[in-house]
């Protein structure tokens, strides 16, 4: 994980209602994300690759994930 870039615009999911225990995501130079927590957003943050990105979003709306919702 790596620190966060200054100038980054982040963003979470309009379902969390302003609550501060949520992820939060940024778009990166070449298509890429970067994800933090939102409780700690000087804190460390993941990245991933456009193509990266694009196969969690599309196993999302596949279900690929659905048995890990309690």
């Amino acid at each position: 994980m790596e620190r966060i870039p200054p100038a980054l615009v982040w963003r979470k999911s309009s379902q969390s209602a302003q609550q501060d225990n949520c992820v939060e995501a940024a778009g990166l130079p070449g298509g890429g994300r970067a994800v933090r927590d939102s409780k700690d957003p000087n804190g460390p943050m993941l990245r991933f690759t456009s193509c990266e990105w694009q196969a969690f979003i599309g196993g999302v709306k596949n279900g690929a994930f659905d048995d890990l919702v309690r």
